[in-house]
């Protein structure tokens, strides 16, 4: 645990200024030389509070000495304590909901957005013959057709983190910072789980060119791709072979052309964590054709797939009426990058209450930290990923 200096701190804050001091915080605490847990509330009230020590103990009803502390508050400069605190238990929040154990929200591109769901168009491909340009001939055109999809509209999600004036007495730093990370996990899960929802078809939110439609879609069902093959546990290479086979049958629907993806992410429930690991990356492969006595051993070509598992995928199939037994044997194929996105109005922001607020004097609230995020889920292009069950 690193030692804060809080005379320093407040020194450094008078002669630097607050936007380059709680910078120098940001960075020291985005690369871990310091922690959210380093600081101590009661410590940061006395080092950078102008009679820090007084307000601290005047806090305390027995040694008011019958003044209003309403009254008096206004004559004390919070401004570098609330500022500190607000960039800890903003590291704090940001740190539980960007953790690991997030993975889908990893595997995804988070693209920024004014609009509360858009209108994205595409670009209407020429055949590759219409490229042709003969001597003389003007080159063709590539314009933006009657091709587009339409994203869902954005959803705002937040909390507050209150600091009370008994946690700056008592010093419960530990309690507030607890209370922070677990804001930033809840909206990290409700991230998530939107995410992951598309992902495994729960939530199917698909608009092309005016039409709704599913993420998947099996043979012998009315889609206009196969991305869907049950059947296809992942047990060695030929398992990860079959769901390749299906990008060759998914055809561009301007140009008849098959879909240019190179698959390059596989996403297994942790029951197939080891297996799926063994699979892709074992030194060589084995091929055995049926009826033929020769054995064919190769070097292994799926290194170029990175493997991944999710807790939080596999509960949320069980959850969408799949047996645990069946669930455990799901399996995902693609570049989740072009099949999916989350589009963004604002990242994870933390703003600040005004002291001597009308919670303070209800709630004993010296301040108040909302933390809040706007987006949704989107589905970009289902044609990149396949899905495979047992």
């Amino acid at each position: 645990m690193a030692t804060i200096r809080y005379r320093e701190l407040r020194r450094r804050y008078h002669l630097d200024g607050p936007e380059k001091t709680v910078q120098h915080l940001r960075e020291a605490l985005a690369e871990g030389t310091l922690r959210p847990e380093d600081f101590s509330l009661r410590d940061l009230a006395e080092g950078l509070v102008p009679d820090g020590s007084e307000w601290v103990r005047m806090m305390d009803p027995r040694h008011s000495g019958g003044v209003n502390l309403l009254e008096s508050a206004e004559a004390v400069d919070l401004t570098a304590f609330l500022n500190v605190t607000g960039q800890v238990i903003y590291s704090k929040i940001l740190e539980a909901y960007t953790q690991e154990a997030f993975v889908v929200s990893k595997l995804v591109d988070t693209v920024p957005t004014r609009l509360d769901g858009e209108k994205i168009p595409g670009v209407g491909r020429l055949k590759d013959e219409a490229a042709e340009v003969r001597p003389g001939m003007p080159y063709p055109h590539v314009g933006f057709g009657e091709d587009y999809i339409e994203t869902p509209s954005t959803i705002k999600h937040g909390l507050i983190v209150a600091v009370t004036r008994e946690a700056i007495f008592f010093d419960r730093t530990n309690l507030v910072l607890s209370r922070a990370a677990e804001v930033g996990e809840v909206l990290g899960v409700n991230k998530e789980k939107r995410l992951v929802d598309l992902v495994i078809g729960a939530t199917n939110n698909y608009r092309w060119k005016g039409t709704n439609y599913n993420t998947y879609y099996a043979s012998g069902e009315s889609g206009p791709w196969v991305n869907a093959l049950s059947g296809n546990e992942l047990v060695d290479w030929t398992n990860i072979d079959a769901a390749e086979q299906l990008f060759a049958e998914i055809l561009d629907p301007h140009t008849g052309e098959p879909v240019l993806v190179e698959p390059n992410t596989i996403l297994v429930m942790p029951a197939y964590r080891h297996a799926a690991a063994r699979v892709v990356n074992a030194a060589s492969i084995e091929y055995a054709a049926a009826n033929r006595p020769t054995t064919t051993h190769a070097p292994n070509p799926l290194s170029r797939y990175r493997v991944y598992d999710s807790r939080l995928v596999y509960r949320r199939i069980v959850a969408s009426g799949v047996t645990p037994a069946a669930a455990k044997k799901w399996w995902f194929l693609g570049d989740f990058r072009k099949a999916f996105a989350y589009m963004e109005n604002w990242p994870i922001t933390v703003t600040q209450s005004p002291p001597n607020s009308e919670a303070d004097f209800n709630q004993d609230i010296v301040v108040r930290f909302k933390a809040s995020e706007r987006g949704a889920a989107a589905v970009i292009n289902p044609r990149y990923v396949v899905k495979c069950t047992g």
